[in-house]
């Protein structure tokens, strides 16, 4: 009891902070029952005046370095907070004041065993800084390298918050039927595996790492090496990168360098790491991303990444083939065989709605086709055809939209589906066209020579169960007195935290009102 209250009491200033900076205005009417159309109307009124533009990115920011962090990850689930809101919140800058040398130098023996100075030859002060770490620049023997020095407190502070969220998510779940479809439990437990990731500079280390391996024969695209000895839970010592930044478009002209091409390469490389190796950098902004001396694009900060399976990078590749080629028919089988649309609809009807997406993006100049409007179409008919969300599928979309969006700031008529189109077409070819059945084939064989391996200690353990079985049916099923009192128990004590929450609801709604 005494950790709702305390869940309460952050919830409570949560919708302080959204109602003073009129994110409720947000809220679409005709998605609402004429109840919460009332509510919204009454919290509108404690607005603060002239709170119009940027309302998340600024609640967000209000809020905290927590929340700065879940801003960035709904950026990647216009599922869930809509195409508007999710661009807004691409604004939002995780930029925040640096800590002091010593405490990071202090950081840095604790986490390496060693002192300072025996680790670097030379440490400046911290260049950049954000709610997870800092970034220092430094030297060991002649090379330049980059020190990523985690905040300190940033995890019990994210554990707080993130456990409050779960929480509010854990009551729209209860509460809300029709937002379980975007299941908020999943998407905040999301959220909290990706900043345990990035609060663990270990494993962004091994992001960095496999992605480097992955791209070796890359000739357009590479990933910072790792300093593995330099390494630990809170500090990532990495090569520096001495590149023009992808956003400084008057010094890639200065350098000589081919924007168009660089376009290309984006797209290209982001589609082939998904495809090729299921496994890409979800945090593709501009600020991520350099142009080294030799024309290469250059990816930091491997802090969100994706996976997909092999079911999911088939469906993907289908999926992207189908829209170039207009086979729509085949875009909407490709949900049936992967269970993502229920049987009970109709293949044609939804290749019918599949076309309403498609069909517009064709015969356009590049520079009208908007990843923004199709990908609004495609989550308002996932809806109706009751498809549950994919959040692997959903960040690689949003992924993909941030990409088109660095392309299209270097090459302003980029056309994503003519550079897709080559990367898409090799991966089909290769594995679903004849090399590809064979490959299958051999995978097959040997799944089904391992399954053979495993089957006498299968039938073993059946036949056991089946004798266990047998034996308790003769004796019948019986429960022991303590397990129905504690059944009873549970009942009751579900009834009365399910009524409690309501109330508390209503408080938080009214305080927030009143305050």
């Amino acid at each position: 009891m005494f950790s709702s209250l305390v869940h309460l009491a952050r919830l409570v200033r949560v919708g302080f902070v959204l109602t003073r900076e009129g994110v409720f205005s947000l809220a679409d009417p005709a998605a609402l029952s004429p109840s919460q159309r009332g509510l919204i109307r009454l919290l509108r009124l404690f607005e603060k005046r002239g709170a119009d533009g940027g309302k998340l990115a600024r609640a967000f920011t209000r809020l905290g370095p927590t929340y700065v962090k879940l801003g960035q990850f709904l950026a990647t689930r216009p599922d869930i907070v809509g195409i508007k809101n999710a661009r807004q919140l691409e604004s939002l800058q995780d930029r925040m004041p640096s800590f002091a040398k010593d405490i990071a130098f202090a950081t840095i023996e604790m986490t390496l065993g060693k002192p300072v100075a025996t680790v670097f030859d030379e440490i400046g002060e911290p260049v950049a800084a954000a709610s997870v770490a800092q970034v220092h620049k430094a030297r060991s023997g002649d090379a330049a390298v980059a020190v990523k020095v985690l905040r300190p407190g940033v995890r019990e502070r994210f554990a707080k918050d993130i456990g409050a969220m779960i929480y509010a998510a854990s009551l729209a779940e209860r509460l809300a039927p029709d937002a379980r479809r975007l299941k908020p439990v999943e998407s905040v437990k999301g959220f909290a595996r990706s900043v345990a990731l990035e609060t663990d500079l270990r494993l962004e280390a091994a992001a960095l790492s496999e992605l480097r391996q992955n791209a070796e024969k890359d000739r357009d695209f590479r990933v910072p090496t790792v300093d593995w000895e330099r390494t630990g839970r809170d500090v990532l010592t990495t090569e520096w990168i001495d590149g023009t930044p992808v956003a400084n478009i008057t010094a890639l002209d200065a350098a000589g360098h081919d924007r168009k091409a660089l376009a290309r390469i984006a797209m290209q490389s982001f589609l082939r790491h998904a495809l090729r190796d299921g496994f890409f950098h979800a945090d593709m902004h501009q600020g991520n991303l350099f142009v080294d001396g030799e024309g290469r694009l250059v990816a930091v900060d491997c802090g969100i990444m994706g996976r997909l399976g092999p079911r999911e990078r088939r469906f993907l590749a289908e999926i992207l083939f189908g829209f170039i080629t207009r086979d729509y028919r085949r875009v909407s089988e490709v949900h049936f065989e992967a269970g993502y649309v229920p049987a009970h609809h109709s293949i044609d009807e939804f290749a019918q709605a599949i076309r309403a997406i498609g069909e517009p993006i064709h015969d356009r100049p590049a520079r009208e086709i908007s990843m923004a409007r199709l990908l609004t179409l495609l989550f308002e008919i996932t809806g109706i055809f009751d498809m549950q969300t994919r959040t692997e599928l959903v960040l690689l979309q949003k992924t993909m939209i941030v990409v088109e969006g660095v392309s299209r700031g270097l090459d302003p008529d980029f056309d994503m589906w003519a550079a897709a189109e080559p990367v898409i077409r090799e991966w089909i070819e290769t594995n679903l066209g004849p090399i590809g059945k064979l490959q299958e084939m051999g995978a097959g064989a040997r799944e089904a020579l391992r399954a053979a391996t495993r089957l006498p200690d299968l039938i073993e353990r059946g036949d056991a169960l089946v004798r266990h079985l047998e034996a308790q049916s003769e004796k019948g099923f019986t429960l022991s007195p303590e397990s129905i009192a504690a059944i009873g128990k549970a009942e009751a004590s579900g009834n009365f935290w399910g009524n409690l929450a309501l109330w508390l609801l209503v408080a938080i709604a009214f305080y927030a009102v009143v305050t």
